[in-house]
């Protein structure tokens, strides 16, 4: 595969620099947002949430289903102004410099390279409970759903957004039969006691539940790609907010009022439900069901921060080598290839320390609530929108920093591996 040497065009002489391919479409937009946003999030948040702060969970649903609006909204409206790969990377370089861009860049590295583990281990544990697997066979399914979509994304943006069109629509479906099959066992009884542990785990409960609404930025991380961005990255925000905020409300619902959270370990709960469906195939149709989520998802993912990654080692806060764009399919096939090979050696810190899903979806949480933060900072210095729109930015930035003291140490973490992207940045300037 032949490719570009990877150095800005700005920057050389001679041959042109290969070109990202825009081939994003309103449909491609809005199935990218789902599958970004609508994730394993569906599959475990809704019961690990009840367990924590029982029906009051159904409240910090509500609050973060309102609120994801102001957050997809900024993103959207920064993308559609100025359509350039690496979305909040991006923002911050304009908004406050290389410095604040390269610390947005690295936490969008640490977020990918922590959570698409987390979230691939998710899959294999629905899996793990359908059928006798034992734990290094669950992480070596792990494995396969983090590199299938590796090699997807080497075919190009077109592929890959065709691939995600086909899955969302099937995901769709059998979450709206689920909630279908179950409305009608929902008991008014189950909402009682509505708060039985108190204010704190509801906090604590949105701090998990934020995990599920992540995926608004994503896209933009693409907005070079798309075809028409002005016209479509506004109109695909309000048709994927509406989408997602139902199906999530749904499912959170029906595990509440079914008491479904009482099932016990995580996978058990959207397994119950999924039985009133399928009967006694309901846990190998959940477990198939989740994998195909969770590809969906990480699909998306891979596609988005491998665009970041571009982005920042365009502007030397990443090794420059990681820039390059392949000329025959329009990807950057470098930072496809370093994101894949990081992620599936946390992966192997997974399975060696062994690590539990609440502390495994915690360590990309921060960076990704940190990474809003500095987003939602963005627009609100660069939009200049007029009525009720210029509070939206404030909206997103209030919501990020409220929920991230609940990620608790690991916030700080997360803080720390930004720091050393700035100071990365700041050195190589020097040099």
């Amino acid at each position: 595969m032949k490719e570009s040497s990877g150095v800005p065009a700005a920057h050389r002489e001679g041959a042109p620099e290969a070109a990202l391919k825009k081939g994003i479409t309103l449909r491609h937009a809005v199935a990218m947002y789902v599958s970004s946003v609508l994730g394993s999030g569906v599959l475990v948040l809704p019961g690990l949430a009840a367990h924590l702060a029982g029906p009051a969970s159904l409240v910090a649903w509500v609050v973060l289903s309102v609120a994801s609006f102001p957050f997809a909204w900024t993103f959207a409206s920064l993308s559609a102004r100025n359509p350039e790969s690496g979305g909040v990377y991006a923002f911050a370089k304009e908004a406050f410099g290389p410095g604040a861009a390269a610390a947005a860049g690295w936490l969008f590295g640490l977020w990918y390279i922590a959570g698409a583990p987390a979230v691939v281990l998710i899959a294999a544990s629905y899996l793990g409970f359908a059928f006798p697997l034992s734990r290094l066979e669950m992480h070596l399914v792990a494995c396969a759903v983090i590199l299938v979509p590796y090699v997807i994304n080497l075919r190009g943006i077109v592929f890959s957004s065709r691939v995600q069109l086909g899955i969302v629509v099937a995901i769709g479906a059998l979450l709206v039969l689920a909630v279908a099959f179950n409305i009608g066992s929902v008991r008014a009884e189950a909402f009682r006691p509505f708060m039985p542990n108190g204010l704190l785990p509801v906090g604590t409960a949105a701090a998990l539940i934020f995990w599920s609404y992540l995926g608004y930025e994503n896209v933009s991380n693409v907005a070079e790609e798309f075809a028409d961005p002005k016209r479509d990255f506004r109109r695909s925000v309000v048709l994927s907010v509406v989408v997602i905020g139902l199906l999530y409300l749904s499912v959170a619902v029906v595990t509440v009022g079914t008491r479904s959270w009482e099932a016990g370990a995580s996978v058990a709960p959207f397994a119950a439900l999924f039985s009133r469906v399928l009967g006694s195939f309901g846990a190998a149709g959940t477990a198939i069901l989740a994998v195909v989520i969770i590809f969906a998802t990480v699909n998306a993912y891979t596609a988005g921060m491998s665009r970041v990654f571009l982005a920042v080692a365009r502007d030397g806060s990443l090794p420059r080598g990681l820039a390059q764009v392949s000329a025959r399919s329009g990807v950057p096939a470098r930072s496809l290839h370093i994101l894949t090979a990081l992620a599936m050696v946390m992966l192997l810190v997974y399975y060696v320390f062994d690590f539990d899903l609440q502390t495994a979806l915690l360590i990309p949480s921060g960076a990704a609530i940190l990474v809003y933060v500095v987003g939602s900072a963005a627009g609100i210095k660069l939009l200049h929108a007029r009525g009720p729109a210029r509070a939206l930015p404030w909206i997103s930035l209030v919501m990020s920093v409220a929920v991230l003291p609940f990620v608790g140490p690991l916030a700080l973490a997360a803080l720390l591996f930004g720091a050393a992207g700035m100071l990365y940045s700041r050195f190589a300037r020097r040099r």
